[in-house]
Formats: C-alpha cells, sequence, structure tokens
C-alpha cells in the first residue's frame, strides 16, 4: 500500500525529495499544491518536472475523500456530508455557519470503540483510525464544495481523537503549517471522552489548542451509565488530567454537557455540576441530546435546558447553550452513515 503524501510533514517531503535526487525547493512546491491549492493527482502539479511526478506517484497516493451524500438543512443551512474512503469506508462531517466564521466539525476514524450511549458513531464499532491525510481531506473537500474558507476545526465527528493519538497530532500540525493552511491553533477544538495518558501527552506538544472534555454528567455513577470509558477513568481523575492541560498551556477548558431528559437534567444535578468544576477556569457546553432511536434519549424542553443554565450561572460557571444545527439533516454524530449502512444491507 503507498504511502499517503498529504499525511507526510514539510520536514519529510523535503527528505523524500532529496532523496529522488532534486532540490530541497521541489518539496515546498508539492507542499503548496497540497495545502494550498488542495490538489487531487498530481498531474496538476504543473510547475513540478513530469519526472518528479511520476517517481512520487510510484511511492506516494493522494488518497481521496470523495463527496458520497450531501444533506442541507433548511433550518439554518448546516451541511452534513458523507465522504467514501479509498476502501470505501464511510465517513461523515459537519460544516456550520456562524457569526465568527465558517467552522467544520472532523470524524478521526471510521467508526468509534468508546461506547457512549447518546452517540450514534459507536453502534457499528471501530473500524480503523483515519490518516492524517483524510482528516485534512474533509476540510479540503469542504472548502472546494462550499467555495468558502473554514477558519474553525472541532475534532468532534466520530471517533474518538486520543484513541488516534499521532495521526490526529499531525493533523493540527500540517493545519497550522506556516506553508501550509496556516490556521490558528487557537481556533481548533480537540473533544475527548476522557482518556487522562492522552490529555497528559498532548499538554506536552506545545499547541495552543482548546481542550474540550465530554462530561454529560456531575458524578461517576451517572456517568458510567452513559460512557463505559468512566468504568475505566473516574471522574476526579480525568478532571486532574484536564487540570494539568491548563496549568501548562493556560488554555481556558471546555466541558461538554448533553442534556437527557430525566436524567441528568434536574437542579440538583445542576448544583452538583456547579460543585465539580467550581474554581476551575472553563466553559460549559450545554447540548440537548440529539434523539438516537437505539437508546431512546430525549433532549429536555426549552424551559428546563434554560433553568439548568440560569442554575449554573447563578454557581458562577460560564455557561452557553449549543446552537442545535442541523437537526433536520441527521446531524448529531454517526447518524447519516449508520442510516446509509443500514439501507446498503437491507
Amino acid at each position: 500500500m503507498k504511502e499517503d503524501i498529504r499525511s507526510l510533514t514539510r520536514g519529510e517531503l523535503s527528505e523524500r525529495i532529496r532523496l529522488f535526487g532534486e532540490k530541497s525547493f521541489r518539496a515546498d512546491q508539492i507542499f503548496d499544491w497540497l495545502h494550498k491549492k488542495s490538489a487531487e493527482d498530481f498531474d496538476t502539479m504543473l510547475n513540478v518536472p513530469k519526472a518528479l511526478r511520476k517517481a512520487l506517484s510510484t511511492e506516494l497516493m493522494i488518497y481521496p475523500v470523495s463527496k458520497e451524500l450531501v444533506q442541507i438543512s433548511k433550518k439554518d443551512g448546516t451541511r452534513k456530508y458523507l465522504f467514501r474512503l479509498y476502501d470505501d469506508n464511510l465517513i461523515e462531517s459537519v460544516f456550520m455557519r456562524y457569526e465568527h466564521g465558517n467552522s467544520v466539525c472532523v470524524s478521526s476514524q471510521v467508526g468509534c470503540r468508546m461506547g457512549c450511549r447518546f452517540c450514534a458513531s459507536t453502534t457499528e464499532g471501530l473500524v480503523r483510525n483515519l490518516t492524517a491525510g483524510e482528516l485534512l481531506g474533509q476540510v479540503y473537500e469542504i472548502e472546494r464544495d462550499t467555495g468558502e474558507r473554514v477558519g474553525n476545526i472541532v475534532i468532534m465527528g466520530a471517533g474518538e481523537p486520543l484513541d488516534n493519538y499521532d495521526n490526529v497530532v499531525r493533523f493540527i500540525r500540517l493545519l497550522c503549517d506556516e506553508k501550509g493552511r496556516r490556521l490558528s491553533e487557537r481556533s481548533i477544538t480537540l473533544s475527548t471522552c476522557g482518556l487522562p495518558e492522552g490529555i497528559l501527552r498532548l499538554r506536552e506538544e506545545g499547541l495552543a489548542i482548546t481542550l474540550a472534555l465530554s462530561l454529560h454528567a456531575p458524578n461517576d455513577e451517572k456517568r458510567k451509565r452513559l460512557m463505559p470509558i468512566a468504568n475505566r477513568y473516574p471522574i476526579a481523575e480525568v478532571l486532574s488530567a484536564c487540570k494539568a492541560y491548563y496549568d501548562q498551556t493556560g488554555r481556558r477548558l471546555t466541558f461538554e454537557y448533553s442534556l437527557v431528559r430525566g436524567f441528568n437534567d434536574s437542579m440538583e444535578d445542576a448544583a452538583e455540576l456547579s460543585s465539580l468544576l467550581k474554581g476551575l477556569n472553563c466553559h460549559v457546553n450545554l447540548i440537548p441530546v440529539n434523539p438516537v432511536r437505539e437508546n431512546g434519549f430525549s433532549p429536555p424542553g426549552r424551559e428546563e435546558v434554560l433553568a439548568f443554565q440560569n442554575k449554573l450561572e447563578k454557581n458562577h460557571i460560564n455557561v452557553t447553550i449549543r446552537r442545535e444545527l442541523g437537526r433536520d439533516i441527521d446531524g448529531a454524530c454517526g447518524q447519516l452513515r449508520r442510516r446509509v449502512l443500514k439501507e446498503s444491507k437491507a
């Protein structure tokens, strides 16, 4: 199997070009084609000698991330993408427009093995990790399709980013490379279900990205019922790693909290959550859960969500309610892929 050229750093690409007997500036030309012009094949690189293009194609490949299906919300214009990979696996990405710019939520794995009960992407299990190039391909294809620049990246789609650590960190560095897209690290959010070793490793990378923890419950008992990973890592251990990340990076922490009607949305839950997060430089993102037929979860009403927010604010916790984008287009992680896979098997 050929190597994924989009996953190579500039240094690695320069070394490969040197082995081909070419001058180093050719690496910058190729890197520009890959990451600024979003080239899909070597033949489009017209300022690169034909012989070099041929040599590259013998060992390397630009693996396709091909648009299979796009659903566009009639409510807010959110676009849900289903992409087909070289091996016919399917992944999802979401394009969202905000006042502060365009955001893309990318997947980091085909499927997921974390088993969170509120997430549709885990129902088929983990198939494989995505390469850094396949992560980049989601962003590049969405920009190509919309004709709009993406200014913010959320690694919050299907998969657990810290379970695909090396490829995800490589993706971030490539996306922010000064001779590539030059995206600001501060415009990138990585969302994890809570793998302490990965969080502690990430704090040493020197990245200025935002760390978001999928918390979803104010105590271990309830969290275990939603997230199997909580049976291995108690909240105290995960929060300790998050605090260490903040101490090292100075980046405010984000805690995601999916509100499930009748389960974690009471005033007692809000009070317990406030106590848990007291003193942390953090922000809570309340997310009325997306209904997933298999688990029977439903979101609380608008009044209950606002009451939960108000309780947190009275306890001096920074909190917002996430805009409910894409509810009419299988907006939650894994919903579109799961539906298409089920239809293909029918």
